[in-house]
């Protein structure tokens, strides 16, 4: 049996939730799609879905063979496509959505530049902290930075995102530097309090295994610009992704603490709403993003703007 219909069959299932539904969307009986799965998880050794009368769910080794898959398979979209469409230039509206704070920093300049690459191509790019319904709302592709949630989009991981605990040094001077994530318990801590934003608390390692914890303090705010600001002011400690605070770190004004127990990077990412009959426009953005987000040059340039 064919690999990447396999591996094709797998995606739309997970997709969709249901061999009944994969197979109506490929126009085959669920038989045929279950005998596919089947075949995969023969071939790889593994389980990859839990199948039950009423439902189908993702394994943990499943959902980690679901991002690649789906990587592989825009991957090999993409490739078709540039063989097919020859020398057919890049045309129409681009519905772009990204996190506000991201956006503006990291998703914002760079439209500029791929305008002029592309001459044909407008583009509408909107700012939100909340979680934009990409599919109902009519847009083309997501900027999303964190734990994805949703594993119905097409995910591209386009660069790594870390997070540090940081503090400005006169609040350090004044309260203490913190040697165990324990001791935030004894310090102001500075929260997103946006419902769509680190739901699960601050992150950290602790003795080889993932912990989160819940930030208590004075403040708290839903942008996580007014938090950055009062870092910088020295009124507590945040817990900031290093595309924000990179350039103060290197400037002095802000220390990062417990580095032995940073969390291990989340991921930066591409989502659409599908991969096929992907528009020259929607996979040219993702290549462009692909291409400056994964050249270290890209961010320590951005570090020095951002200073």
């Amino acid at each position: 049996m064919d690999r990447l219909k396999q591996i094709e069959s797998f995606a739309l299932v997970a997709t969709k939730g249901s061999l009944t539904a994969a197979a109506q969307a490929e126009g085959v009986a669920p038989a045929v799609m279950g005998r596919r799965i089947d075949a995969l998880e023969e071939r790889l050794g593994v389980k990859l879905l839990l199948r039950t009368t009423r439902r189908i769910s993702l394994t943990p080794e499943g959902s980690a063979f679901l991002e690649d898959c789906q990587r592989l398979l825009v991957d090999f979209a993409n490739a078709e496509a540039s063989v097919s469409a020859g020398g057919v230039k890049a045309s129409g509206h681009l519905r772009i959505t990204a996190p506000a704070g991201f956006g503006r920093r990291h998703v914002a300049p760079l439209v500029p530049e791929f305008l002029a690459l592309h001459p044909d191509v407008s583009l509408s790019l909107n700012l939100s902290d909340r979680v934009v319904d990409i599919v109902n709302e009519g847009f083309d592709c997501a900027v999303r930075v964190g734990d994805l949630m949703d594993s119905s989009l097409v995910s591209m991981r386009l660069a790594d995102n870390r997070r540090l605990c940081v503090a400005a040094p006169s609040y350090l001077k004044r309260a203490g530097v913190p040697q165990h994530p324990n001791e935030l318990t004894r310090h102001q801590c500075l929260s997103l309090s946006s419902d769509a934003s680190q739901t699960r608390g601050w992150a950290f390692t602790i003795d080889g295994q993932a912990s989160h914890w819940r930030p208590s303090g004075r403040l708290d705010c839903s942008d996580g610009q007014v938090l950055h600001d009062w870092c910088l002011a020295g009124l507590g400690i945040a817990w900031r992704s290093t595309w924000e605070v990179e350039a103060d770190l290197a400037a002095g004004r802000l220390q990062s603490v417990l580095d032995e127990f940073a969390a291990a990077p989340n991921g930066i990412f591409a989502l659409i709403p599908q991969r096929k009959h992907l528009p020259l426009r929607v996979r040219l953005w993702i290549d462009f993003l692909k291409q400056n987000y994964g050249s270290a040059s890209y961010w320590q340039r951005a570090s020095l703007q951002g200073g």
